[in-house]
């Protein structure tokens, strides 16, 4: 199948695919004219590298254990564990940091809100004399 098949096939754009290929995600054949042949397989290994590409995986770290995926399940796969946990990790770290950061946009709303309704109060007092 050429690119333009293996795109409409996954949804994915023949931009995408060809990023996966000079990443050594995909590896298509070349006919003699120099166009790319994608195996009926390509199909299931674009997906899987959507999937893991949704979990916030980097294209070098699905790299590290494509291959084995594609073979056997994951749990079989040694590579695939040590991933995951780490980018659990880089997760729960952003996670604590938004958290800081919505934290901090809090307070400071509360502030100014405070702030205004103090301002507010006093021009009311002051419009009474």
């Amino acid at each position: 199948m050429k690119i333009g098949e293996l795109s409409k096939a996954t949804g994915v754009s023949i931009r995408s695919l060809r990023y996966y290929e000079k990443q050594g995600l995909i590896a298509p054949a070349r006919t003699e004219s120099g166009y790319r042949e994608y195996h009926k397989f390509a199909v299931e290994q674009v997906k899987t590298i959507r999937l893991y590409l949704n979990l916030g995986l980097s294209t070098e770290q699905i790299a590290g254990f494509l291959h084995c995926v594609l073979l056997n399940k994951e749990a079989f796969c040694n590579e695939v564990l040590p991933v995951y946990q780490q980018k659990l990790k880089e997760i729960d770290e952003q996670i604590q940091t938004l958290a800081r950061i919505r934290s901090n946009l809090d307070e400071r709303i509360q502030s100014i809100l405070s702030e205004r309704i103090d301002n507010e109060s006093m021009e009311g007092t002051n419009d009474e004399s």
